[in-house]
Parts: structure tokens; sequence; C-alpha cells
């Protein structure tokens, strides 16, 4: 069973959500918890095996991918007796989108296309 996002869908992602999403990733652990979950990609990992990876104590693992699952930056699907959990790429670009909507005046510049992930 997936988890439920409380945040609004990717591609309607307003101030709000923007501000959410950065306050969860203005974190040094979460950052580290979400970079290792967009390397990880759609197989996701287990919060063991993502606590080993990043030298933290679970229950501290546990706290910060609640912040970020609060904010639609991860999601957690049940499988079996563990949980696998996956950066919501949706979410992720459409963060990207929202920081980068008025880029340089409507001007052509480097960030034109918005960068998207490879995965997506």
């Amino acid at each position: 069973m997936k988890s439920k996002s409380p945040s609004p869908p990717a591609s309607q992602l307003d101030e709000g959500g923007a501000v959410k999403a950065l306050a969860a990733l203005a974190q040094a652990q979460r950052l580290r918890a979400f970079r290792a979950l967009v390397v990880a990609g759609p197989d996701g990992l287990t919060p063991g095996a993502m606590a080993g990876q990043l030298g933290v104590a679970p229950s501290a693992l546990s706290f910060h991918l609640k912040e970020l699952a609060h904010a639609g930056l991860v999601s957690s699907e049940a499988r079996g007796r563990n949980l696998i959990y996956r950066a919501s790429f949706g979410q992720m670009n459409a963060l990207l989108g929202y920081l980068t909507e008025h880029c340089c005046e409507g001007q052509p510049c480097e960030a034109s296309p918005p960068v998207t992930c490879a995965v997506c």
C-alpha cells in the first residue's frame, strides 16, 4: 500500500508546496536521504539499507523520512515486512519547474528547457 501525500499533485505545485519541500530539504540528513533515494531510482531503498548507507540511526532516519513524506518528496510502499521508500520524482521536477518558471524573464537561457530527471 503506497502512502498518501498531503501535498498537492506535482503538476500543481504552488508557493506553499515549494516552501514545504525546500524546508524539508534544508536539513543535512534529510537532504542526504533524499539524494540517496534519487540515486536508488525507482527501486527505492529500505530504511535499514538507507540507515547503513548514510551512517545514521534508524530512529533518526524514520523522523527524517516522515518529514520528506509530509513534503511529498518521498513515498513508501509496504513489501512484505519491509517498507520501500522512493523519491517522488514528479514532485522533485515540479519543485525545479517552480524555481525556474520565470527564469531570465522569459528569455532563452541555460535553464531552458526545464531540467527533468531521466528516470521520470
